[in-house]
């Protein structure tokens, strides 16, 4: 049985539990020792990244090394083409994810707490988010346009990070636009069995996080 040291309400935590809902490995989710950044965790996961893994006598730490690893150690279900240029256009979704949209609402979460509002803010990340869907909405329309029943690893970190879009717009007042052809993605990821699985976990986790100590 796998080691997942995650937290409940991280995103990159909800994008690994995707993966191994989807491959039906059995794991056990453990905070990390000390909490987020302490020594003690540092300790055990020098770069003190969450989520991370151990497997026997290996540890990793990010949550793209370990999908790469976990979807070569148990390949099926198979969660990356087998063409190599459709293998890459998977990764390259995944990274426009993790470099570029993720850190787009990354940026709102210090401001979630009602004191810290900043309207100019909000304005200013709602813009850029939706630029980055529009973006995104070009990429999809490049990789044809159905998309296909695989849920692949560069499909993972977009559930959550459309949970969060979703949740913070009318606490922080976003007025984000959703391309149609994001929206038909959104959708097509949600009748996945791990995604709506995961989400049906999420969601609420989330939605009481900030209503409580995320949104005091």
């Amino acid at each position: 049985m796998l080691t997942v040291y995650a937290l409940p309400i991280s995103l990159y935590c909800a994008k690994l539990r995707i993966l191994l809902r989807r491959k039906d490995l059995d794991w056990r989710e453990v905070p990390p020792p000390g909490g987020y950044g302490s020594d003690e965790y540092k300790a055990i996961v020098p770069s003190g990244n969450l989520p991370a893994i151990v497997d026997g006598d290996l540890l990793i730490a990010d949550s793209e090394a370990i999908a790469e690893y976990l979807n070569e150690k148990h390949p099926d279900p198979p969660m990356l083409p087998e063409e190599a240029g459709q293998r890459a256009k998977k990764r390259e979704r995944s990274r426009f994810h993790d470099t570029r949209l993720e850190p787009e609402l990354r940026k709102l979460f210090p401001h979630i707490a009602p004191r810290r509002r900043d309207p100019a803010l909000a304005e200013t990340q709602s813009r850029k988010i939706s630029e980055r869907l529009d973006q995104f909405a070009i990429m999809l329309g490049d990789d044809g346009p159905e998309f296909d029943d695989m849920l692949t690893l560069g499909d993972c970190g977009f559930p959550i990070t459309f949970t969060w879009i979703e949740a913070l717009g009318p606490m922080l007042g976003l007025a984000v636009e959703w391309p149609e052809t994001v929206v038909t993605y959104r959708n097509s990821l949600a009748v996945h069995a791990a995604v709506a699985t995961e989400l049906a976990d999420y969601r609420p986790r989330l939605a009481e996080w900030l209503e409580g100590s995320g949104g005091a």
